[in-house]
């Protein structure tokens, strides 16, 4: 392609609005265009060349492993969401809207309804599975706060599949050839990558993973052992149970005296006690499907810190809301000197489980400037859950080493659901014996478009985007110095023919402009190699030029194509 016909709009000015390396590369290289502010873009030539790289090298190994493609209508009925029992579980995210006969539509962000309802009506025998169906389509999410440019936009292009099977075990296989599929797609966009275990969120499951793009940048934090493959999500992981030397407080069971210890270090302070030996007691509004609300009570160590979505999940909500005072006043609660061993009536109170037989431990008696001493959770029947957030230095639950965090991009993300939709929707198969069951699924998504800002994220420098070879928007850029030097000219005429001919993609940039305004051009576009033909051509020479470190060599016209041909 000739530089001077493609519509590239670059620019040196930084977008407002852009703080990540991947949203302002990507805005100012002409790859993308922002529509209005409003995390919506348009794709541009080169950006649109970049997506469909990515996007074959996905549905190449999709292919591969015998994924079939198939496309999804981008407007779903509300019906189909309300049958699943999401419509109001997913929240404001979910962009609703009528029609002009005022039925209920939704923008999808997601499409296990779409596939569970297409399979229903073709699927009946327990012959036709399993059964591996994808999507690499528009989604919309109506984020409140769209950023990060491609991060999190509002709407994206995602892979989205969906796997369908006769049992549990076959799910699970079918998953693990999933995850073994997403390496491989990621290892051949040239991304270093870690594979953790996951929250599943609005999606469901019982079982999760994510692919985490490393990087400075990413929104996540992650949780990794340097010693294993142990990883997870902050959401997600998990730890040894830690132990205290520390000595236990001894006393026997009684109300105590505490005037003004409304926090863990102020009690732990009076005691002379570690944390570890007190109850912190963290109280939540639950936020549930039409409007309904509760209060909860989460207790955990008072060494330890509460993590929401696990704290979320544990009561199966759809959120978790902070709670006033006042609010707290009128459940019966006494702000500061919470226990989950006093609770009034309609108050749920959730354990983490490393209370589970628990004693020596001193809690809130729920009684302004009162707490319990001697409190012992041995034999105690309750509702005990993990709603810990691990910390670094924490010991990996697989090898007992100190975990450490780390930031990733999330970029993919695979689920074991089950019949989570299946049973709801009535996506039944009959079995050997002719008698109906609910289909097993597993589901299977990759942020294409994200993968674009992830790739510059994790590759880039001062100066602009360094594309890694499988996602380059071209193979190679040929660049003539000085468009009036006729020996450059006919040498960059006769180089652009000679390697499209052998199969290379290949920008020419024959523009009239300065040496030094086509220079930055290819160091912001980041196309990984170039061939620079400039005034050292009368000494016979010109430089091939690899973007990643800007290494230049100096070649011979005679040479530079064999060394095209090994280098690119």
């Amino acid at each position: 392609m000739r530089f001077s016909r493609l519509l590239i709009p670059t620019t040196k000015e930084t977008p407002n609005d852009a703080t990540l390396a991947s949203h302002i590369f990507l805005i100012r290289g002409g790859f993308i265009q922002s529509v209005g502010g409003s995390g919506l873009y348009n794709f541009l030539p080169l950006g649109k060349k970049v997506l469909d790289k990515v996007r074959a090298v996905v549905k190449e190994e999709l292919d591969k492993a015998g994924c079939q493609e198939v496309s999804l209508s981008f407007v779903t009925p509300a019906s189909l969401w309300q049958e699943s029992g999401r419509f109001e579980k997913y929240g404001k995210e979910l962009l609703r809207f009528k029609d002009r006969k005022n039925n209920d539509f939704i923008l999808g962000p997601t499409h296990e309804e779409m596939m569970v309802n297409l399979v229903r009506q073709t699927v009946k025998s327990y012959k036709q599975l399993p059964l591996n169906l994808y999507q690499i389509n528009l989604k919309f999410r109506d984020e409140i706060r769209p950023r990060f440019g491609l991060m999190r936009g509002r709407e994206f292009l995602m892979k989205d599949g969906y796997s369908f099977h006769t049992s549990q075990e076959d799910m699970k296989r079918e998953f693990d050839l999933m995850e073994e599929t997403y390496k491989k797609i990621f290892t051949r966009l040239g991304l270093e990558f870690k594979v953790v275990e996951a929250d599943s969120g609005a999606i469901g499951g019982s079982g999760s993973k994510e692919f985490m793009v490393l990087a400075d940048s990413g929104e996540d934090t992650i949780v990794v052992c340097d010693n294993c493959e142990y990883g997870a999500n902050i959401e997600a992981a998990v730890r040894q149970e830690k132990p205290c030397d520390a000595e236990a407080p001894e006393a026997l069971f009684a109300k105590f005296h505490t005037p003004d210890t409304t926090t863990i270090e102020a009690l732990s302070a009076f005691f002379h006690v570690d944390p570890y030996y007190l109850v912190k007691t963290v109280a939540k509004k639950a936020l549930y499907d039409e409007g309904r609300t509760e209060v909860v009570l989460f207790a955990l160590r008072g060494s330890d810190e509460l993590q929401e979505v696990k704290a979320c999940n544990a009561v199966g909500a759809n959120d978790l809301a902070d709670i006033s005072e006042e609010e707290l006043e009128a459940a019966g609660l006494v702000a500061g000197y919470m226990g989950p061993t006093v609770v009034p009536e309609g108050v749920r109170v959730v354990l983490d489980s490393n209370l589970r037989d628990a004693s020596n431990m001193i809690c809130g008696a729920n009684e302004k400037e009162y707490h319990l001493v001697g409190n012992s959770f041995k034999g105690v029947e309750a509702d005990y859950h993990d709603l810990v957030a691990v910390q670094e230095g924490d010991l990996c639950p697989h090898c007992g080493s100190p975990l450490r965090y780390t930031k990733g991009i999330e970029a993919g993300h695979i689920f074991q659901l089950g019949t989570q939709y299946s049973e709801p929707m009535g996506a039944t198969f009959l079995d050997e014996n002719g008698k109906a069951q609910p289909m097993v699924m597993g589901t299977y998504g990759i942020g294409v478009s994200r993968l674009l800002a992830a790739i510059i994220e994790q590759n880039h420098d001062d100066k602009g985007c360094i594309w890694t070879k499988a996602s380059a928007p071209f193979d190679l850029q040929l660049i003539v110095s000085n468009i009036k030097d006729e020996a450059q000219v006919a040498l960059g005429e006769e180089l652009y023919e000679t390697l499209k001919a052998k199969g290379f993609d290949v920008l020419f940039d024959e523009r009239k402009d300065r040496f030094g305004a086509k220079m930055k051009d290819y160091e912001l576009l980041g196309v990984p190699h170039a061939i620079v033909i400039g005034k050292k051509l009368q000494d016979g020479l010109v430089e091939f030029v690899t973007r990643e470190g800007l290494v230049k060599e100096e070649v011979s016209p005679d040479e530079i194509l064999t060394v095209v041909e090994q280098k690119v």
